[in-house]
């Protein structure tokens, strides 16, 4: 196969302040330097975040035609205890939706926790048992 990896996402957002404190408040690192395009790395990858002023934009058509905030859905790797997720999620002002509950990831088995950023895409994060 030649596909090598994932590398990023983009999604549109709306609430471009809530969103960018939300990721911060949960370990992301935020990059804010190319408005109205901003994202988010976590480990080797990241998601590219398009403000109202990048997908309102008839001349933006690099993008999913049909994509409005909130069409996000996203399964991260927690590579720490289902606890200091627990903590991590409160700090985030992050409301569980579901979880923890077992679900079998791209690794294999882990336990899931389901949440929803301020623009309401789904944030899955897997506890595998391995670490």
């Amino acid at each position: 196969m030649s596909v090598a990896g994932f590398d990023h996402a983009a999604i549109p957002i709306r609430r471009v302040a809530e969103m960018l404190a939300f990721y911060r408040r949960l370990g992301f690192g935020v990059d804010e330097s190319n408005p109205p395009r901003y994202s988010v790395h976590f480990g080797r990858n990241k998601i590219n975040m398009h403000g109202p002023a990048a997908w309102q934009d008839p001349a933006f058509t690099l993008r999913g035609p049909a994509a409005v905030p909130g069409c996000g859905d996203f399964c991260f790797v927690w590579d720490n205890s289902e606890d200091a997720l627990v903590r991590a999620l409160r700090s985030a002002d992050a409301q569980v939706v579901e979880g923890p509950v077992a679900r079998a990831g791209a690794r294999g088995q882990g336990m899931s926790t389901y949440v929803r950023d301020p623009d309401a895409n789904l944030l899955e994060f897997i506890v595998y048992p391995d670490g």
